[in-house]
């Protein structure tokens, strides 16, 4: 810091301009600080808030396998609300997509028996014919007798239900291009290598559970 001499700057001598000068010469550090403005306390987003409630009444919750597993939930949910609105959109429910797409990823010539769809998609024989009956009379499937054995029945997609299986398959793929477009194709790996090894454990401690690798081809 500068030392100014008393007698150099007494009130009769010391003008406008040298005191200008003088104040110029401060530096930063001998001017009074400024109070920085306070920030904005920043709002939870309505999972922190959840996750905040769980850890207020569970002290020994993990926060972020919360939010992995919450987010999972979360997204989950609206997966599932997201392809509702596209079936019904194209005049089709959950229930009969699953039996067209049964159909379609068998191959050609998209045909099966009712005890193979009750089957693959864990439904009882009489759930089974009750759907198809519906589907029948919708145009979507046939049932005919099997040529090679007249005692067995086959189920085969229509015109009408493989357009409508096509539709569906457009707006869902359309709709999580969408959901993913702010990841980059290594973030897609990584989350999707990631995912699948979730998956795989849950298996492995859940043998008996749906939703199998192998179930969601």
């Amino acid at each position: 810091m500068l030392k100014f001499r008393a007698k150099d700057y007494t009130t009769e001598n010391f003008d406008a301009n040298e005191r200008g000068g003088i104040l110029r010469t401060m530096s930063d550090s001998d001017a009074p600080a400024s109070n920085p403005e306070p920030t904005p306390t920043q709002e939870l987003s309505p999972l922190e808030e959840q996750i905040a409630l769980y850890q207020r009444e569970f002290h020994d919750l993990d926060p972020q396998v919360e939010q992995i597993v919450s987010a999972l939930s979360r997204l989950n949910r609206r997966m599932n609300v997201a392809y509702g609105r596209h079936l019904s959109d194209i005049g089709i429910n959950g229930t009969e997509w699953e039996v067209l797409k049964a159909l379609v990823l068998d191959g050609a010539p998209y045909r099966l028996g009712p005890g193979d769809l009750a089957k693959r998609l864990g439904l009882t024989p009489a759930a089974m014919t009750h759907r198809i009956d519906r589907m029948v009379a919708e145009g979507l499937v046939t049932r005919e007798r099997d040529e090679a054995n007249r005692v067995r029945v086959i189920v085969g997609i229509t015109e009408l239900g493989r357009e409508k299986w096509l539709a569906g398959m457009r707006l869902g793929t359309e709709w999580e291009e969408d959901l993913l477009q702010d990841l980059t194709p290594t973030e897609r790996t990584l989350l999707g290598e990631l995912l699948t090894r979730l998956l795989r454990r849950v298996e492995d401690a859940q043998p008996d559970a749906s939703g199998r690798l192998s179930d969601l081809e």
